[in-house]
């Protein structure tokens, strides 16, 4: 029997892809206008922006104890292997809440085949590498080939973005408000990467004009190899800018394949419209 592979809503992977692949996923909630949303299914990323643009303040919480519950009983039970790559642990507690349950289900059937990864990447990045391992999946590739791969994949994935407001990472508490304040009124926006999980800042420009020339930088800096791999961009409702950018990348590195996509509701409820992110595999990658 095939090993399944399930992701989270995170991944910001379509519905489409999870049929494709035939993938197991789970959401996690947006919570909008005193209503609670699965995120992918009931709600979509351009509810949440326009939400945003109008000074509301989106909350998002993780997957609950007992869909992973659920889940990993009905995969213990019928003895198919199962291998969730989760968002980042340093991003939400999902993960944790996973293994937790992971254990619990396995006190009560020993044999149980459910592994969980901490990905430590997010948004299309994430993405990539659950594409990568239900593609290994599709061939017959081995849990133990899938998730070394995955694992690999998920250590060298580079996460590049910029957000249009720091207002929104502020009340995330991924900035002070006197950063935000400031840079709002000096129209600085920052380039942020993801180190270890985590979101880190990485520097700062004036303006947007040199912003997509910057990242292009970044990327030279960081990665090699670009023709052959896939690239991924998530964008906060802003395919314009999102798709300038994948030009400017098949025009400098001869990219080939490009995958865009919204920033999906649960990232964006936090990084609001106007993210850009740029996703690749870096140099140490072999």
């Amino acid at each position: 029997m095939s090993v399944k592979i399930m992701a989270d809503s995170a991944s910001d992977l379509t519905q489409s892809y999870f049929t494709e692949y035939d993938m197991e996923m789970v959401s996690l909630t947006v919570h909008l206008d005193d209503k609670d949303y699965e995120d992918g299914v009931a709600i979509t990323p351009k509810n949440v922006f326009d939400a945003m643009r109008e000074g509301k303040s989106p909350k998002t919480s993780q997957v609950s104890p007992q869909t992973f519950k659920t889940i990993f009983t009905s995969y213990a039970e019928s003895k198919q292997t199962l291998v969730y790559l989760a968002f980042s642990s340093e991003l939400s507690g999902t993960y944790q809440t996973a293994k937790m349950m992971e254990q619990e289900v396995k006190e009560e059937y020993p044999d149980a085949d459910i592994h969980v990864i901490d990905t430590k990447c997010a948004s299309i990045g994430y993405g990539l590498v659950v594409l990568n391992a239900a593609k290994l999946a599709n061939e017959g590739k081995s849990k133990e080939e899938i998730m070394e791969d995955a694992k690999k994949r998920a250590l060298h994935m580079e996460h590049i973005f910029t957000v249009d407001d720091l207002e929104y990472l502020q009340r995330g508490g991924r900035v002070s408000k006197a950063a935000a304040f400031v840079g709002t009124l000096l129209n600085i926006k920052p380039i942020l990467h993801v180190e270890d999980g985590k979101l880190i800042p990485l520097e700062k420009m004036r303006g947007t004009k040199k912003l997509l020339g910057r990242m292009l930088e970044i990327m030279e800096e960081r990665g090699l190899n670009f023709e052959n791999q896939t690239i991924g961009i998530s964008h906060g409702d802003d395919l314009e800018r999102a798709e300038k950018l994948a030009e400017m990348i098949k025009e400098k590195f001869g990219v080939k394949d490009v995958i865009i996509e919204f920033v999906g509701s649960a990232i964006g409820a936090h990084s609001g419209p106007g993210t850009l992110a740029l996703f690749f595999l870096n140099k140490s990658f072999e």
